[in-house]
């Protein structure tokens, strides 16, 4: 597939016949562990994958904000200083992005754009925030924000307007994705560090098949329940809980308690992954992927049997040597496999016998290294 950057520059001169003024690109995400811990102020720690979206942004004579969208040969055309109408598709994201600075009181001027990307779409890879992010920088041509600042404007974007009560990991390591490294992040002060991979470590990631949106799913659920235990035991969020704290609460369902006892254990698994991938700790890798896959099962529920299923082939593939969780919101998606570069062959064969095994033709199988974040170039 040609470079989703290539792409955008191409979509806006055939529309427009002449190159863009700059053009912003961000990169989708696997997350390595930390699953919906980020609104719950917790700990993430993603990586910046070799895929992304690309936003081409030249000036508009005419005050509107016109956007061709080279994936689905689809345009929109909307007005950036009038409330915000929902479209369908990727046009809601668009338009939410122009919204939030209308909101902030950041007027647009004017623009035509073109998009392209290569992040599959309701696979766990944050296609829409890679969108978001790239969007903030486009539209931001007085270079008013950081990276940081333009994360947290693409998740207003989902949050106040999508519809997605999403947290800002997607959104930070899109902007702030670093070359051989996965970021260790605090949700809660935004703090970032590296933790760069080994040389011999491959990040394995493949599509189970299934797809989900997370507007439709319990995604949203989820989050309300775990503030609901946040309130009941006087915390702030659930990062400020322990288990302890939790097991001696008064009145929580075993439902509610379960979720809670999910996000609790898995900010602990994320700090404790960090120190283990930078020692290269194989063996813990692997008990800490196999941990977070049984508590987003377990106490989460947010995987389906054929993802477990995956998700064990794989890990019994790594032969000790590495780790398997399902990534991502959950109900679909991707797994990610960490494994030493020698595995990969057999991990790639486990994948496609499970695919014979369930009778789907074999989605994204891609082998990857982290990658750096939000880049902006002329065009």
């Amino acid at each position: 597939m040609i470079d989703p950057v290539a792409r955008a520059a191409a979509a806006f001169r055939t529309v427009h016949g002449e190159a863009p003024a700059r053009i912003a690109h961000a990169p989708g995400r696997v997350n390595l562990i930390g699953e919906h811990t980020d609104y719950n102020d917790g700990f993430v720690l993603p990586c910046a994958i070799d895929r992304g979206t690309a936003v081409a942004i030249g000036p508009a004579a005419d005050g509107m904000i016109s956007v061709t969208s080279a994936d689905y040969d689809e345009t929109d055309v909307f007005d950036p200083a009038a409330p915000f109408q929902p479209a369908p598709g990727w046009r809601s994201h668009v338009r939410a992005v122009a919204a939030v600075f209308r909101a902030r009181g950041l007027p647009l001027a004017g623009a035509r754009l073109g998009i392209a990307g290569d992040v599959p779409q309701g696979a766990g890879l944050s296609s829409s925030a890679s969108l978001g992010v790239a969007l903030a920088a486009a539209l931001d041509g007085e270079q008013r924000f950081d990276a940081t600042e333009l994360a947290l404007i693409a998740q207003a974007a989902e949050n106040d307007f999508v519809g997605v009560a999403c947290g800002n990991m997607d959104q930070l390591i899109a902007a702030h994705g670093q070359a051989g490294a996965a970021l260790l992040i605090d949700c809660r002060t935004l703090a970032i560090k590296a933790v760069a991979l080994p040389e011999d470590m491959a990040v394995l990631i493949i599509h189970s098949g299934i797809t989900r949106g997370l507007v439709e799913s319990a995604y949203n659920a989820r989050r309300a329940a775990c503030e609901a235990v946040a309130a009941r035991l006087g915390v702030k969020a659930l990062r400020d809980a322990d288990l302890p704290a939790l097991a001696a609460a008064a009145g929580l369902d075993a439902v509610a308690c379960r979720r809670a006892r999910h996000v609790i254990s898995e900010n602990a698994r994320t700090l404790a992954m960090a120190a283990a991938v930078a020692a290269s700790d194989w063996p813990q890798i692997g008990t800490l992927m196999a941990a977070s896959h049984a508590s987003m099962r377990d106490d989460f529920e947010i995987t389906l049997p054929e993802i477990d299923a995956l998700v064990a082939r794989l890990a019994a593939a790594t032969g000790g040597i590495g780790g398997a969780r399902m990534t991502g919101g959950g109900f679909g998606g991707c797994v990610v496999a960490l494994a030493r570069g020698d595995r990969v062959p057999a991990l790639h064969a486990a994948a496609l016998a499970h695919f014979a095994s369930v009778g789907r033709v074999p989605g994204l199988i891609h082998s990857c290294r982290p990658a750096a974040g939000l880049q902006i170039t002329p065009g």
